[in-house]
């Protein structure tokens, strides 16, 4: 049995259909999508991908799918998220259908599948207690220890941050998929988890940058250009998105 776990699309499209042509030769059993799915530049576009696949697919809901949910709702308002944010969330709630809004709200927080010698896997979008915890392999490790604590599979796979990465925490074996559509790396591309019954292995898509920038730059997107030229056709390090994270976690 085969998983792909991918994490964080943040409506790239262009990211997501170079991982899902790429999957046509590994044939995974179950695709698991981890959360985030559409905010970002084609939420619309993104999302009907998503629901037009054949096959097993599980979708989880991140923090931002579920702030998308409640302003498409109208029950958060401006003064609820920060300025950027909110800008992004209500463009991204006003470019969706009623159907694909009632999609989202209908997601799970978190899915456990069995995948042979790995044995139980928890997927869940930030940590199995919270879709928006941060934390890194920077984080120290009695923090570790408490967002993990109690857990009782002896793997877990989850994104929010965009890095990847894997760590030990007690028992518990912790694994980063990072994003197919916003990721925190050395190179561009899209990136994501490949789990089988005898490991994981951290994968690495290319796509067709240039293309994929001037579809964002023309999408309407709030954010579009400094997506296009800083998500897309560059990206942060993984240190450097770290080390912001970091102080924020710190700043609580």
């Amino acid at each position: 049995m085969k998983i792909a776990a991918l994490y964080d699309i943040h409506g790239n499209l262009p990211a997501l259909k170079a991982v899902l042509k790429e999957l046509e030769s590994i044939q995974p059993d179950v695709i698991v999508v981890g959360g985030d799915i559409v905010s970002g530049p084609m939420p619309g576009q993104t999302l009907e991908c998503l629901r037009q696949l054949a096959g097993n697919v599980v979708a989880l809901c991140g923090n931002a799918d579920r702030e998308v949910v409640t302003v498409f709702n109208g029950q958060c308002t401006a003064g609820d998220l920060p300025e950027d944010v909110y800008e992004i969330t209500q463009w991204v709630a006003q470019h969706i259908e009623t159907d694909q809004r009632d999609f989202l709200a209908r997601l799970p927080e978190q899915v456990t599948l069995s995948l042979g010698e790995l044995g139980e896997v928890l997927f869940c979008h930030a940590t199995p207690y919270s879709d928006e915890e941060l934390f890194t392999p920077l984080t120290p490790p009695d923090r570790l220890r408490l967002l993990f604590q109690d857990v009782k599979q002896p793997v877990v796979v989850c994104g929010h941050t965009h890095i990847q990465f894997e760590l030990h925490i007690g028992g518990v074996r912790v694994l980063n998929a990072g994003s197919v559509g916003m990721p925190y790396a050395d190179h561009p591309g899209a990136y994501w988890l490949l789990l089988g019954p005898e490991g994981s292995e951290f994968r690495r898509t290319p796509y067709d940058l240039e293309a994929a920038a001037q579809a964002v730059r023309t999408s309407g997107y709030p954010q579009a250009r400094e997506f296009a030229e800083e998500n897309v056709l560059k990206i942060p390090t993984a240190e450097e998105a770290m080390e912001i994270f970091e102080r924020r976690a710190a700043a609580g």
